[in-house]
């Protein structure tokens, strides 16, 4: 294995929202976000990977728009094998996956490519046979992704993925995550769901040093039902589906558990007609930004991106960080929408700071709220996680001050 990836690999740091002048992160931020790396903690890590984008492998040009640095923004992503490709083109979709990664590689090597720009790569599977064969023929370059994403996870095929990987990683020196979509059918159907995540968590518990992230495949589980939700809709609007990811959450986002799980992919990027009132208030953009900042809610709905941010805040309430997108333009939206607000940010030191058995209830700085030290301090605790990694605005900013 050549050691000239495997040390780059080991001292890339990467930043969210590296792009602003140095007087605009100033103006917008409390405290900056902070450096991360592939090889960081994994329990920072899993936090950190913030909009997930899909693209389908046998997309040309995939490796030139990572060196190039065409998707502002871009931190995480995933090249896809699996429902993006055909049936019928799985031998050329994975002879594009080589030829992307040899491209990547050469130009790190040789110069061309700031290694610091290298967002974290994840390789959505078919099965397990395509891991033996990645292993086979893709060898060094591998050490350019930071995992894989194992699709139709289930009690039957689970173990085998893990074993698959702990095999990879062992060859490779180096060590790669996996991370489990949950859209199988036994998952979904009411019947068989309870006893489907119960031994899923058994088993993801087990490998609990490899699992990074959990994804959700909520397009999956609509497709089990005929359902596709309409623009005007929030996957939480769904009945059924709602109902599995709050079974989801209860078994997998408990304080004691450790696991984090991503939002569901948001599946629309341009505009339509509208049968519901949008809910994006305007308060916030005029207030930020005065005309200016009315005429980027326009845009924001014109682009339907309102949608999605309604969604974003819905799986930040219900306990989920980061989301699966398909479109850059969703980029800036769901990564603006992790970073830390102000009032958060005083009230999680202020639970963290008091819990020393003195008090069991402080009042919150901004006078608007008491905060108990037992019930909150998990939510306090993963509050400063992420202001590590993306950030904390300051009083009175918001994630609008991002959108420009």
């Amino acid at each position: 294995m050549d050691s000239t990836v495997y040390t780059y690999q080991q001292i890339k740091f990467m930043r969210y929202f590296d792009d602003l002048t140095y007087e605009k992160k100033q103006d917008i931020f409390y405290s900056l976000p902070g450096e991360f790396q592939r090889d960081s903690e994994k329990d920072l890590l899993a936090y950190a990977l913030g909009a997930v984008l899909y693209m389908p492998v046998t997309r040309e040009g995939i490796s030139e728009e990572i060196i190039h640095c065409k998707h502002k923004g871009l931190m995480s992503m995933v090249l896809c094998l699996e429902d993006a490709v055909g049936d019928h083109e799985i031998q050329r979709a994975e002879e594009k996956l080589w030829e992307h990664l040899k491209i990547l590689h050469l130009a790190i090597e040789t110069g061309g490519m700031d290694s610091t720009k290298l967002p974290l790569i994840f390789v959505r599977v078919r099965n397990i046979e395509q891991m033996e064969r990645m292993m086979m023929v893709a060898g060094e370059t591998l050490c350019l992704i930071t995992g894989f994403v194992f699709p139709k996870f289930s009690q039957y095929n689970g173990e085998a993925y893990f074993q698959q990987l702990k095999k990879l990683n062992h060859h490779l020196k180096i060590k790669l995550y996996g991370m489990p979509i949950l859209e199988a059918p036994e998952i979904i159907y009411k019947e068989s769901r309870i006893d489907a995540l119960n031994n899923i968590k058994k088993l993801l518990d087990k490998y609990r040093d490899l699992v990074l992230n959990i994804r959700i495949g909520a397009t999956d589980f609509s497709g089990l039902f005929g359902i596709r939700r309409s623009y005007d809709l929030r996957i939480y609007d769904i009945a059924v589906i709602r109902d599995c990811i709050g079974d989801i959450v209860n078994f997998f986002c408990r304080a004691e558990e450790g696991h984090v799980v991503s939002g569901p992919v948001w599946e629309y990027f341009s505009k339509a007609d509208r049968i519901l009132k949008p809910q994006l208030r305007q308060g916030p953009f005029e207030n930020a930004y005065g005309e200016k900042g009315i005429k980027l809610r326009a845009q924001i709905l014109d682009k339907y991106l309102d949608g999605l941010i309604h969604e974003v805040l819905l799986d930040k309430a219900n306990g989920l960080t980061g989301k699966t997108i398909i479109h850059p333009s969703h980029i800036l939206p769901v990564q603006a929408l992790q970073v830390v607000s102000h009032e958060e940010y005083i009230d999680a030191r202020s639970i963290l700071s008091n819990n020393n058995g003195q008090l069991g209830v402080i009042k919150s700085q901004y006078a608007n709220k008491m905060n108990e030290i037992k019930p909150h301090i998990h939510w306090a605790k993963k509050i400063m996680i992420k202001s590590k990694i993306y950030g904390v605005f300051h009083e009175r900013k918001n994630f609008t001050n991002l959108l420009t």
